[in-house]
């Protein structure tokens, strides 16, 4: 607490952008494990259900579909249940609402990354200015007063550019993350059309 004093009020909000860094991290961590883990434990009966809907089996697929509790097994209900002239519309409809699902929280954490330096950099002009005028008032008899300031231009800046840090890393990985689901629910959906064709 000492060293979060020293920062002066600008740590304060630095401390919430943490917090809420933080959370978003975690819960996104937790949803996108559950949904790979769904993903490969499902990933069967998904490609058996577009097996399924190109031999003509569509009741089958359908079941197959249902339970396959799953983005890809998802995909595969819509296209089979609008089949026609539809179809392409719907996948790509249902398609990006599970892109926007994962993507929840990305825009939070993108704010904070751009964010956080700037509060470190506004902590680093308040100290300054502090020092300065600590300097103009007492001139050079008072050296704690403005060693404070210094400390708390430092503090500032630093503690900025940790939490931007901290948030930038997973923002990155999540983002690569949904560009690779994007990918495979591209490639679920062209299997769905080539199936319903055939």
């Amino acid at each position: 607490m000492s060293f979060f004093n020293k920062g002066g009020p600008v740590m304060w909000p630095l401390l919430a952008c943490s917090l809420i860094a933080t959370t978003v991290i975690l819960e996104r961590l937790f949803f996108c494990l559950r949904e790979q883990a769904k993903s490969r434990r499902h990933a069967e009966r998904a490609e058996h259900a577009i097996e399924a809907l190109a031999a003509g089996r569509v009741d089958e697929a359908e079941t197959l579909a249902r339970a396959a509790h799953s983005r890809e097994g998802r995909l595969v209900l819509v296209g089979i249940t609008h089949l026609g002239a539809v179809m392409r519309d719907a996948l790509e409809t249902h398609a990006s609402g599970e892109l926007d699902n994962l993507r929840r929280g990305l825009p939070i954490l993108d704010t904070i990354v751009t964010l956080a330096p700037m509060l470190g950099i506004l902590g680093t002009v308040t100290g300054i200015i502090g020092s300065f005028n600590m300097l103009s008032s007492d001139g050079i008899g008072n050296p704690a007063g403005v060693a404070s300031g210094i400390a708390e231009a430092l503090i500032t800046t630093a503690a900025g550019l940790v939490v931007s840090i901290i948030a930038l890393i997973p923002f990155n990985a999540l983002a690569s993350h949904v560009r690779r689901v994007a990918r495979r629910l591209e490639q679920v959906a062209h299997a769905i059309e080539v199936a319903s064709k055939t």
